[in-house]
């Protein structure tokens, strides 16, 4: 058995398998496909699910993939054991109703003995403890001794997961050696020890099961294994685990020589080494196929990934962005395999050194806090070992620390957190149930109410037709199959055949009816199933309408023509953008209906209004030059040749459907447009916003909407400039700029009101001074005063008395501002006013501070200033005689 590397093992593996008849797939996007039951794709069957459940058609009944995939639910172990990983590639073959047992197992063999040349002797065999089948196919036909199979029971040899397809699974494992062992006279296949590792699962999927312990035999059964990929490199390079398998362990060199450490001298060192290899393996992976960090959903988990390699980057004395720089080696390790990666560097380089800044400037006033709130906890022996979820979620809010950071951080010194507490604050601040999805990492086979359609195919007319006729193969109503609809019915219909687009790739459906004489259906909306059937979603207006009958489906043409306008301007507006700013602009997702253009795209800052401007010079020029807009369906390679821009993340067939215009804007692409850009009219960006760390938002109006939008803007003016009395809207500037300077005149004269009203204010408050220690002082609450002139009043006390101390309150719409000052021989003496005012803003339910000469705090309990201020003489007397 010779040492291969890890590209090389994977080649090798993809390679024998198309030997086999097996069509070769690219590994699909981390982030599903039409699959809302999973966060991130977490095996290699997962994205094959709808071909197991026949909602969609495989391009080969035999298909072999290489998947990359993302399991957090140990993201806590990740680090301290060489065991754990959040990212690894899953090797698979699979057999749609082809191919079974025998082959699977013959395969399976011929691979690890043949190619790989493991010896023999050193791969053991489990199979669940019913299968003679298996048995007799491993003894008899593969020519395994019956003393290295090993019958095992269904907790783990049978695969099941809630209802559908299931069924025995054979594991083929590897042993590592005694030495590996435990030594127990006992330890054989099975024993929980580091000798015999599992290499290989071969899934026999025979029966369909409801989830309850009955179980039917499929009609034509399916294969699914899987093999990771960093095991059998573990295996293949003679090293103990996927740290030391060489394109791991060179991403760890790199980040080792940026530390400046060694691996495998310190145990808390080789933790931080190994979480943050890990976890850039992951992020780099993650942004590469279109995740954006948030604060939810996959966004979140990303986001938590490189928070907690940051922060181990800083327990390596890091203190500078350096994940960045890490993932350079990241992709140069899996550029054979994934080339989009060296597309997507820039890209990817700049996300993650966008949220390495973001984090590094709160990082360590948090860490201080928790510190703090560490060393409290600590030394109260009754209530020491609970950090309150009030105290984890300020730490989530202001300085961005996950939750499950908090975690890891203070179960270092054995404190726990009052989780509850925790997510109560999450969901009434934010409404965010983003805990339960996090755990979501679970297949599902969902039953579906149009399962028995499943083989039924829909005809799309709409790319050529607003009218056309279809016949009803299916209605829904109250949530269940029914054979007719009558007026007042809400529900849904299919038909055939339809002119009417599904909402999908950001395009809404089309509205408009179904009509068979005087029987028509208003439909409201149009969704389309995982398995390509058109969901009519609306009432029945009058008449009736019955299984079969054939109807004539009418679009709203007018809304439609301007959902196609928005839609192509969308296009021409991803290309202005690139132009303006650069190649990093990427679209992050879309929405076109009939009144706006919504299109969210990665960048890293606002768009200055030069740049708006540009972009919308560049869309207007397009749109004035009048090209036509050329649509075409052509392989997948050819489109890319041609250089067409496919949508971040999603996946695409061996054919698509390209929309070029004038080779300006080139793009893969489903949904409806015009056939030429002056049908568009006019280009208007409305706002430029952010939505996401990364990630920015531009609204805009194209045809009719930029003339309704010009009119709301005239009527606008018009109004303004009644209001400031200008004779017309050609005023307005002028107009605007003299009541501006005419507004400033005025405060200016209010602002030296003010100051006379505190000068006397101040003089009466003279009078009434008393005295403590030496220390005179003045205590005085007023009402409506403007904060403004109590600051004013304070200063002259500091000024013009240097003996005094003075503790002046406001109330003004509702809020009470507090502000205290003291002369410089009082401070001498003591005094301080920011721990005065501090001492106060307590007792009144507000917080406060400052400086010795000058503080100002605030109130929530505005009943108790008087109670409050009647404690000032015992303060001073404190301060005095403190110094």
């Amino acid at each position: 058995m010779k040492w291969m590397g890890l590209n090389e093992i994977r080649e090798k593996y993809l390679s024998f398998f198309e030997s086999k008849g097996h069509t070769r797939l690219p590994s699909f996007p981390l982030i599903p496909i039409d699959d809302n039951s999973l966060l991130l794709i977490n095996s290699g069957m997962a994205p094959m699910k709808k071909f197991f459940l026949g909602q969609a058609v495989p391009p080969n009944k035999r298909v072999t993939t290489c998947q990359k995939c993302i399991r957090t639910p140990d993201i806590e172990n990740v680090g301290k054991t060489a065991r754990h990983g959040t990212f690894f590639e899953m090797l698979g073959n699979f057999s749609f109703g082809d191919y079974f047992k025998v082959e699977a197992t013959a395969w399976a063999w011929e691979f690890l003995t043949k190619v790989m040349e493991m010896p023999e002797d050193r791969l053991w065999v489990t199979i669940y403890e019913d299968d003679d089948e298996a048995f007799e196919i491993w003894t008899k036909k593969v020519g395994i001794s019956a003393e290295k199979i090993v019958r095992m029971g269904k907790e783990d040899n049978f695969w099941e997961i809630g209802s559908g397809p299931c069924g025995p699974c054979s594991e083929i494992h590897w042993d590592r050696g005694p030495e590996f062992g435990c030594g127990k006279p006992g330890c054989a296949l099975g024993c929980d020890c580091d000798r015999y590792m599992e290499v290989w699962n071969l899934v026999f999927s025979q029966f369909d099961g409801d989830g309850k312990g009955n179980y039917e035999r499929l009609e034509h059964p399916n294969i699914d294994t899987g093999m990771g990929l960093e095991r059998l490199a573990c295996v293949m390079q003679g090293v103990n685990n996927l740290f030391e398998v060489d394109t791991v362990q060179n991403i760890m060199q790199h980040i080792r020589k940026i530390a400046g450490v060694e691996y495998g001298k310190e145990y808390k060192t080789d933790v931080s080494l190994r979480v943050i290899t890990d976890h850039i393996r992951s992020t780099v992976f993650m942004i590469g196929d279109g995740v954006i960090p948030s604060n939810e959903g996959r966004g979140y988990v990303l986001r938590r990934l490189l928070r907690r390699a940051a922060r181990h980057g800083r327990l390596l004395n890091i203190n500078e962005p350096f994940l960045y720089k890490v993932c350079e080696t990241v992709i140069k390790e899996n550029e054979t395999a994934y080339p989009e990666l060296i597309e997507k560097k820039d890209y990817i380089q700049k996300v993650i050194k966008v949220e390495e800044d973001r984090f590094a400037k709160t990082i360590d006033m948090g860490m201080e806090m928790l510190n703090n709130l560490m060393d409290k906890l600590s030394a109260d022996s009754i209530n020491g070992k609970l950090l309150s979820g009030e105290e984890a979620f300020k730490l989530y809010d202001t300085f961005g620390f996950p939750i499950d950071l908090t975690k890891e951080i203070i179960a270092e010194r054995g404190i726990e957190v009052d989780e509850d507490e925790f997510k109560r604050l999450m969901n009434d601040q934010r409404d965010r149930a983003r805990t339960a999805r996090l755990s979501g990492n679970v297949i599902s086979w969902a039953d579906d109410i149009f399962a028995d359609l499943k083989e039924e195919h829909v005809n799309f007319t709409g790319y050529a037709k607003l009218a056309d006729e279809g016949s009803i193969i299916a209605m829904v109503k109250d949530g269940e199959m029914a054979d007719s609809m009558h007026a007042g019915d809400k529900g849904t219909i299919i038909l055939d055949q339809t002119p009417f687009y599904a909402e999908s790739g950001g395009q809404i459906g089309d509205t408009g009816v179904l009509k068979l004489g005087d029987n028509l259906f208003h439909v409201y909306e149009t969704k389309k199933t995982a398995t390509g059937l058109f969901l009519h979603n609306g009432e029945m207006a009058s008449g009736m309408l019955t299984m079969g009958n054939k109807v004539t489906a009418i679009i709203d043409d007018e809304r439609r023509r301007a959902i196609m306008r928005n839609h192509t301007a969308a296009h021409l507006l991803q290309k202005a953008l690139i132009d303006v700013l650069g190649n990093h602009v990427q679209q992050a997702g879309q929405l076109v209906d009939e009144g706006r253009v919504r299109f969210d795209f990665t960048h890293f800052s606002a768009m200055t209004p030069d740049e708006i401007k540009r972009v919308e010079d560049i869309v207007n020029g397009l749109i004035m030059h009048a090209y036509d807009v050329c649509i075409k369906e052509m392989p997948i390679k050819e489109a890319k040749e041609m250089g067409a821009t496919a949508l971040f993340g999603e996946k695409y067939g061996d054919v698509v459907r390209v929309v070029n215009v004038s080779n300006e804007s080139i793009e893969l692409c489903g949904g409806t447009h015009v056939s030429n850009t002056s049908k568009i009219g006019l280009f208007k960006i409305i706002s430029e916003s952010s939505v996401a760390a990364g990630v920015r938002r531009i609204e805009a109006a194209t045809g009719l909407n930029v003339l309704e939008l010009f009119n709301e803007n005239q009527d606008m003016m018009l109004k303004t400039a009644e209001n400031l009395k200008a004779s017309n809207p050609h005023e307005l500037v002028a107009k605007s700029a003299q009541v501006m300077a005419e507004l400033k005149d005025k405060i200016r004269e209010i602002e030296e009101i003010n100051v006379k009203i505190a000068e006397a204010k101040s003089n009466e408050l003279f009078a009434q001074a008393k005295e403590v220690c030496g220390v005179k002082y003045i205590c005085a609450s007023f009402t409506g005063t403007k904060p403004e002139a109590i600051r004013a009043m304070c200063d002259k006390i500091k000024a013009e008395a240097p003996n005094m101390v003075g503790v002046i309150s406001t109330v003004t719409d509702g809020k009470a501002s507090i502000f205290a000052s003291c002369g410089k021989n009082t401070i001498e003496k003591g005094m301080h006013a920011g721990k005065l005012i501090k001492a106060i803003c307590e007792f009144v339910g507000g917080k406060g501070g400052g400086r010795p000469d000058s503080a100002q705090g605030g109130a929530t309990e505005l009943f108790k200033i008087d109670e409050a201020f009647a404690q000032v003489p015992s303060l001073i007397e404190e301060m005095v005689g403190k110094k």
